[in-house]
């Protein structure tokens, strides 16, 4: 699994869902310079922690528009696998109302380079190839999670194995501890709010803070 924090993220170039419609050619680097992004990624369409996490994501989407980040969500889905998902009503296991932009990861390229497929091709004895799961999971994506910063860079990532969903506002407090360090240039300690104390990054930033909690 790969590190990326600190490193440009891996660009691409895909087929996405955005609003309904279908998108050729949907891009990271349309938001580089304007937004942060927040990218993530979940095993597959119709299945069951999912939806709740896409669904999630979408009743907190002014928050993120607010912050003004860009909200992506892929999985090695195709996009008319995401088209009929968001075209069926949540009481039978679908997303729609869902807007924000589902790319399709059909030969499994972005979850590759952000290094979150959940297993290996190799080749066996007999020199065919075939797919290693890990834990004997099929080529899906674990639930990883990418905050990238406007200048393209990854400055946060979580990843979830296939049971466990994930927190949206962990997500919004990393997007705030992060856009607080670019404004004000002080660090955001352990469990930082906004409208908490954050500290200047010096030991004698370090010793007050701590002296006065």
């Amino acid at each position: 699994m790969s590190m990326l924090v600190g490193k440009k993220a891996p660009a691409f170039s895909t087929d996405a869902v955005v609003k309904g419609e279908f998108e050729e050619n949907f891009t990271l680097n349309q938001y580089i310079g304007n937004k942060h992004v927040l990218l993530f990624f979940y095993p597959l369409d119709f299945t069951f922690v999912c939806p709740t996490e896409l669904i999630a994501f979408q009743d907190r989407i002014k928050d993120f528009e607010a912050r003004n980040v860009q909200v992506i969500g892929c999985s090695v889905d195709s996009k008319f696998t995401h088209w009929a998902w968001l075209n069926t009503p949540k009481n039978d296991g679908g997303i729609q109302g869902v807007e924000y932009p589902l790319i399709a990861d059909l030969n499994k390229t972005v979850t590759t380079n952000y290094g979150v497929l959940a297993g290996r091709y190799d080749y066996n004895e007999s020199n065919e190839l075939i797919w290693i799961g890990d834990n004997g999971e099929n080529a899906v994506a674990y639930r990883g999670l990418f905050l990238i910063d406007k200048e393209g860079t990854v400055r946060h990532q979580v990843v979830n194995d296939m049971p466990l969903g994930r927190n949206i506002d962990e997500a919004l407090r990393m997007i705030d501890a992060l856009q607080y360090f670019e404004e004000k240039g002080e660090v955001c300690p352990a469990n930082w709010e906004q409208g908490k104390d954050s500290m200047p990054a010096t030991a004698a930033g370090v010793a007050q803070y701590l002296g006065s909690h």
